[in-house]
């Protein structure tokens, strides 16, 4: 078998078992200047197959808009879109009760001047 097959497959294997168990890669880097740390920056890396990281139960590329045409927004963007829906029904039904004749004249119901209540001085 020529040397460049068996590199191939050993490395597909490995590959393939890498994915199917998966891999953490942690490490920290800090900057200190006399002994005053800087900066500190922490790197963790997880490798592993779509299936194994939803068995872990990381599924965060689901959630994110830019990854997922399925993405319909966290609960609180959720919840803004459903009480902004019902603010523009009751909008409208506002809008409906109001009569067109008694917005044309501004009179109410019964003759009076809108704005005045009865028993009110003129």
């Amino acid at each position: 078998m020529p040397y460049g097959q068996t590199s191939s497959s050993s490395l597909a294997d490995i590959l393939e078992r890498v994915l199917d168990k998966g891999i953490v890669i942690a490490g920290d880097i800090r900057i200190n200047l006399l002994d005053i740390e800087l900066l500190t920056i922490k790197l963790r890396i997880l490798i592993a197959s779509v299936d194994k990281a939803k068995e872990m139960g990381i599924d965060w590329w689901e959630h994110d808009p830019s990854l997922s045409t399925r993405h319909t927004g966290s609960p609180l963007e959720q919840e803004n879109r459903r009480l902004r829906g019902e603010l523009e029904a009751l909008r409208g039904q506002l809008g409906q009760a109001e009569a067109p004749d008694e917005a044309a004249t501004g009179e109410e119901a019964g003759g009076r001047p809108a704005g005045r209540r009865r028993g009110s001085a003129p």
